[in-house]
């Protein structure tokens, strides 16, 4: 684990505090990132900060609006990354793009660089479960097949959720 890496990790947890619901799942995300990262490439750093702070804004968004809606998160994370980014020393540039993957973490297709790909991928291999029935494998299937950017993505989703040997890629 780089000090880049430590830093972030002990931001997010001092910001969530003791919701450890959304410590865990950030870390779960940046788990899957990093298996992604080593797969594909993509720039570590973006990757994994945006993966640690993309759902920053859930607080300042259930505080505001009463709501965890993406819609909502997307609008609130970015000053509140943007100002923990700046304090680790992060360079401008890098911070605009993280802040542009953490506005846009719900909504593909506004942002199509690798490193959002990466990041909308991990979240999803996370979410899952939760959002669709992953009972019915043939649906399972399609819905990893439509769902995921990366062809590693699509590849882990179906090792972790179908169980499916992976011939291509090692993961």
């Amino acid at each position: 684990m780089n000090v880049t890496k430590a830093a972030l990790i002990q931001a997010m947890e001092v910001y969530f505090g003791r919701d450890t619901k959304r410590i865990n799942h950030a870390h779960k995300v940046a788990g899957y990132a990093e298996a992604l990262l080593k797969e594909d490439g993509g720039d570590y750093s973006i990757v994994i900060a945006a993966a640690l702070l993309h759902d920053i804004g859930i607080h300042a968004a259930e505080r505001k609006y009463g709501s965890t809606s993406g819609k909502y998160q997307e609008k609130e994370g970015p000053p509140i990354a943007r100002q923990i980014l700046s304090r680790l020393g992060f360079k401008p540039v890098q911070i605009e793009e993280v802040c542009g993957i953490i506005a846009h973490h719900h909504s593909p297709g506004k942002v199509s660089t690798y490193n959002f790909k990466i990041l909308y991928d991990a979240d999803w291999l996370v979410n899952l479960r939760d959002e669709y029935d992953i009972q019915d494998r043939s649906k399972l299937s399609n819905i990893i097949n439509r769902l995921f950017l990366t062809s590693s993505g699509k590849v882990l989703a179906r090792k972790v959720y179908l169980s499916e040997p992976s011939h291509r890629t090692g993961l």
